[in-house]
């Protein structure tokens, strides 16, 4: 059955979604400080995931893989959480939790990663006390997404390398990745990258409208290289659910890795708005859910 041809039946209910839990959830993680890929600021990153899992009682374990970069060989971990359920194909919400090196000591990137991290944690609250249509819900929090100098085939990305190819290697039918990074910014436009999955844009779009909030999502004009292009180089289908813009004024860039990037400039209306229309188009991929009108 095609991604945007559901059936009728149940749906997933987006009033259960908290912001101010979500804010909560980065403001616990983000007050853990750095988290630099290869230091212990990032494995103590990995056990408070993995704990927060162990919490909701969710099923998680840590991956932990070598690799190479410009500094060396380092160890990162991608942190797995699986919600099983009664359905067919497999569903990875994912965010990366390490911060950029070489910024600062204070630098704790609370939007960028500490704001996505803290919404698939409220998600995997929601969704692990659902009863789900897919066969598995997978939660990711990926590991080495930031570069230590420039993008590459040995520079970034690494978690979400490492989880596309061991999931191209299962062969389980995907029947989506919904990536989310930078989701928490007070003044909320997420615009969806042009090298995404063309029918789970239209989907998001689509799910963003009914939610009311269509005006908070758009299109960027160019690709963006970020962890949902693993996946796509693996076949696999891809969004990524990025408000890219993160300043002092609408449309600057100013906050971006810089230590500027805290907790007071996020909101608890944008987790929210981007947890609601999560779930709506996970109710739009569903085989059984019917997408609200």
């Amino acid at each position: 059955m095609p991604i945007d041809s559901p059936a009728v039946a149940q749906r997933f209910g987006d009033g259960a979604i908290s912001g101010e839990r979500a804010l909560a959830y980065v403001s616990d993680f983000v007050a853990l400080g750095p988290r630099v890929s290869g230091t212990t600021g990032a494995e103590r990153a990995a056990e408070h995931l993995k704990d927060a899992f162990a919490k909701l009682g969710i099923d998680c374990a840590i991956d932990a893989f070598e690799d190479k970069t410009p500094a060396g060989a380092v160890t990162f971990r991608n942190v797995v959480g699986t919600i099983p359920g009664r359905g067919e194909g497999i569903v990875v919400l994912g965010s990366h939790y390490d911060t950029k090196s070489g910024i600062g000591t204070h630098f704790v990137g609370a939007n960028d990663s500490g704001s996505s991290t803290g919404l698939l944690l409220e998600l995997a609250s929601v969704l692990g006390k659902s009863s789900h249509p897919f066969a598995e819900i997978r939660c990711i929090f990926f590991d080495g997404e930031e570069a230590v100098r420039k993008y590459g085939p040995t520079d970034g990305l690494h978690g979400s390398r490492r989880a596309a190819r061991l999931l191209k290697e299962e062969g389980l039918p995907v029947r989506a990745v919904i990536i989310m990074d930078m989701v928490g910014d007070r003044d909320l436009k997420i615009n969806i990258p042009r090298n995404c999955d063309p029918s789970l844009t239209r989907l998001a779009l689509d799910a963003a409208a009914a939610r009311g909030v269509r005006d908070r999502f758009g299109l960027m004009r160019q690709p963006l290289l970020d962890d949902h292009v693993p996946f796509l180089k693996a076949g696999l289908p891809a969004i990524d659910l990025i408000d890219f813009r993160f300043g002092s004024k609408p449309g600057t860039h100013d906050y971006w890795h810089t230590e500027q990037d805290t907790l007071d400039k996020l909101s608890a209306e944008s987790l929210e708005t981007v947890g609601r229309v999560v779930i709506e188009l996970l109710n739009r991929l569903s085989p059984l859910a019917t997408p609200a009108q």
